[in-house]
């Protein structure tokens, strides 16, 4: 009998465990973005689209004074928001460049 007494006290054991799911219940929400945010890169992304579909000619005449005045905002935003990005991101493009023209 003293077994069955370790065994019903092993459930008790389980209420503590149920605590922390609550807790991360909580702090699940906290941990997902949100699904419709936009980022840096988003932005960049949409700024290369632009470019392709005008090269492409996607748009017609009459809209490509809109279109290169969204593409001019973008660029300008982008300007301002990413500065401290881009010389990370250029200190590690020469060195893949040159070991790149290397290999070839």
């Amino acid at each position: 009998m003293a077994t069955k007494k370790k065994t019903l006290k092993k459930p008790s054991v389980k209420a503590p465990k149920s605590a922390p799911a609550t807790g991360t219940a909580t702090a699940q929400p906290q941990a997902q973005p949100d699904p419709t945010a936009l980022s840096i890169g988003d932005l960049k992304n949409l700024s290369t689209i632009l470019d392709v579909a005008s090269t492409r000619g996607a748009f017609k005449a009459n809209e490509m004074a809109g279109v290169g005045f969204l593409y001019n905002k973008l660029q300008a935003f982008l300007a301002k928001v990413a500065p401290e990005q881009t010389p990370e991101a250029t200190a590690g493009a020469p060195a893949t460049a040159p070991a790149t023209a290397e290999g070839k």
